[in-house]
């Protein structure tokens, strides 16, 4: 009895082993499929620069040395025939020592000089003038800090990036054109919708910009989640097609590596001491003076400057 009941213990083994095998050598294959996808959609958003570093910079940065860096994020409305204008512009700045993030958003309506051209402009004309990097030049020359990476997300596309996580949960501050105040999830229409109203928000260009960020974060929030394994052709697929970086992937790699802590902590600076100003009949947002240059003070000490 005890040596069939052996026997058949024996045989049952190399059946479990074969299972689990195929089971480890399935998500094996599963995993290098996430992996070939990832690594193609990258070099399908990468867009080098013409400029290999920076002027404000002596050296380039080393991010296998972790150098703190610069991030410039340009949501970009796309107009047919027409380059468009940057409807959305944020400057990160990251540093991985004091394991934090800088987050400054800038009003698309600030009056600046728009460096390559020769005039004074709203900083968001930059693009349509000249393109990533007279955006990445006005940039640099309103904040005196020198902007290393470009991440230009468009604005029509955006809405394929959150349908593809299956939507974002916001908790919005008001109720306003079929959008109830509080806890609110978006499809991907109404999530372009949520960032892109401003005229009823009372707090105008400075509210759209908490919305924006709330729905960056929740696609940050669900893109992290483990359910956005099962989506990830979805996922990678609006990411090649609305989303273009300087970065490229070993870069992407090593701010996965050295940089992950800083990322995770995000600090906003909250631009709200300016004023505005008609000129020509044309209507301006003017920088207070002092909290520009606190915030380039903060920058700048953030970047080890």
């Amino acid at each position: 009895m005890r040596r069939s009941q052996q026997k058949a213990k024996k045989k049952k083994w190399p059946w479990i082993v074969g299972i689990l095998g195929l089971i480890v050598i399935g998500v094996g294959i599963y995993l290098f499929s996430i992996y070939n996808s990832f690594t193609n959609t990258m070099d399908e958003i990468h867009e080098p620069l013409d400029r290999p570093v920076s002027d404000m910079r002596v050296d380039e940065v080393k991010l296998d040395e972790k150098d703190p860096f610069s991030v410039l994020l340009l949501g970009v409305d796309e107009r047919e025939g027409d380059r468009g204008r940057s409807d959305t512009m944020v400057v990160l700045t990251v540093n991985p020592e004091d394991k934090t993030t800088k987050m400054v958003s800038i009003p698309r309506d600030t009056y600046t000089e728009i460096i390559g051209r020769g005039t004074m402009d709203k900083i968001n004309h930059a693009y349509a003038f000249g393109g990533i990097e007279m955006s990445m030049a006005t940039v640099e020359n309103l904040l005196d800090i020198p902007i290393d990476y470009v991440v230009q997300v468009n604005m029509e596309g955006f809405k394929d990036i959150v349908d593809a996580v299956d939507g974002v949960t916001v908790n919005s501050p008001m109720a306003f054109d079929g959008y109830s105040a509080g806890e609110i999830h978006l499809n991907g229409d109404e999530a372009l919708g949520y960032v892109r109203m401003r005229k009823e928000d009372p707090r105008g260009d400075f509210g759209r910009q908490d919305r924006q960020k709330q729905v960056i974060q929740g696609i940050m929030r669900e893109g992290a989640s483990v359910n956005s394994l099962v989506n990830y052709k979805d996922i990678f697929t609006a990411l090649g097609n609305n989303v273009r970086t300087n970065m490229e992937f070993s870069e992407m790699m090593e701010v996965q590596k050295n940089y992950r802590d800083a990322v995770g902590q995000v600090d906003q600076i909250i631009v709200e001491d300016g004023y505005g100003e008609t000129i020509d009949g044309i209507w301006y947002y003017m920088m207070d003076e002092n909290e520009l240059a606190e915030i380039k003070s903060t920058l700048k000490d953030h970047l080890n400057m």
